[in-house]
């Protein structure tokens, strides 16, 4: 059953109030979403963009009791800018990101992105976009070197040069097409058990993480994702971003961190030049985590980040 990670302080973060004008912008199952509309009725509205179409129609079940105060959209929310306007989304109070895999794509075997089930090496989060390629068109294609960089790159893997030339020796005998093989291949090139002591990852995690960011360019759409959300909301609106690994909690927070200062002239600069002025106000002090007790119930919560900040009146 999917849990939505950090609900409570999720909805407090953002402030919802009743009336208000929201976006998820990685709606899922629409377990946040649902609390967003609960709270914000009964006249609040939330659009919900989702690029898995799987996961569109569990929200649209899910936010069903809400009618059409709930707008769901089948989009990447890079899109975020182009398509809120569509929808009377202008000034909102409040917009939400939950970055990374789902765990309902970890648990739909067929999806490619856990390599605890066989499965065809697919990974990408919207099967129907035409052009991208499946994560066994990078394993079977890729350069050696280029298919180092991607898996020391994503998934911050040392062994990523031993791994990445033991995949380039193994599909030269058949091609790579399965999770289990893949993931097979991984524990032969760095060695260890499959499944390593409590609180050791399988290491096959980091590879299959790249090779998933990698496929679905979520490191290269995140920052214009955040710039979006920053130019949708209202000032007072709240931004609450949940990051699931260090890769894009960096991001999210040099991102905050810019936005709260403003102007990115050079520190030797006795005036400012740029005429950037802040747009964002830090809510939280640091991120906001789970506690002992989300944890134990649901254990994919111990990696959860979650930052806020503030629409401060002014810049673009």
């Amino acid at each position: 059953m999917h849990q939505s990670v950090l609900y409570q302080e999720t909805l407090l973060a953002l402030a919802v109030i009743p009336g208000g004008s929201y976006i998820d912008g990685t709606v899922g199952a629409g377990g946040h979403a649902a609390g967003i509309l609960e709270r914000s009725g009964p006249d609040g509205r939330l659009l919900g963009l989702d690029q898995d179409p799987s996961a569109l129609d569990l929200a649209r079940s899910k936010l069903a009791p809400y009618g059409e105060r709930a707008v769901l959209v089948h989009a990447n929310f890079a899109s975020m800018a182009e398509i809120a306007p569509q929808f009377g989304f202008l000034a909102t109070d409040g917009v939400l990101l939950d970055l990374g895999v789902s765990s309902m794509q970890l648990d739909t075997p067929t999806r490619g992105f856990s390599f605890l089930a066989e499965a065809p090496l697919d990974m990408r989060m919207d099967p129907t976009a035409s052009g991208l390629p499946t994560a066994a068109d990078l394993v079977n294609t890729l350069p050696e070197e280029e298919l180092a960089d991607v898996i020391f790159r994503y998934g911050e893997e040392r062994a990523s040069r031993r791994i990445a030339r033991r995949i380039v020796a193994e599909r030269q005998l058949a091609p790579i097409g399965t999770t289990s093989r893949l993931a097979a291949i991984v524990l032969a090139a760095v060695g260890g058990r499959p499944a390593g002591p409590r609180g050791r990852i399988h290491p096959a995690t980091r590879t299959f993480q790249a090779l998933r960011i990698a496929v679905n360019h979520e490191l290269t759409v995140l920052p214009d994702a955040l710039e979006a959300a920053v130019g949708v909301l209202r000032p007072g609106g709240r931004l609450a971003v949940i990051a699931f690994h260090s890769l894009e909690d960096r991001i999210v927070k040099q991102f905050i961190q810019q936005e709260v200062k403003g102007c990115i002239c050079p520190p030797e600069f006795p005036v400012c030049q740029c005429g950037r002025v802040p747009r964002l106000a830090a809510v939280s002090k640091g991120a906001i985590q789970a506690t002992d007790a989300e944890i134990d119930a649901n254990p994919r919560a111990r990696s959860a980040r979650l930052r806020v900040a503030e629409r401060l009146p002014g810049g673009p």
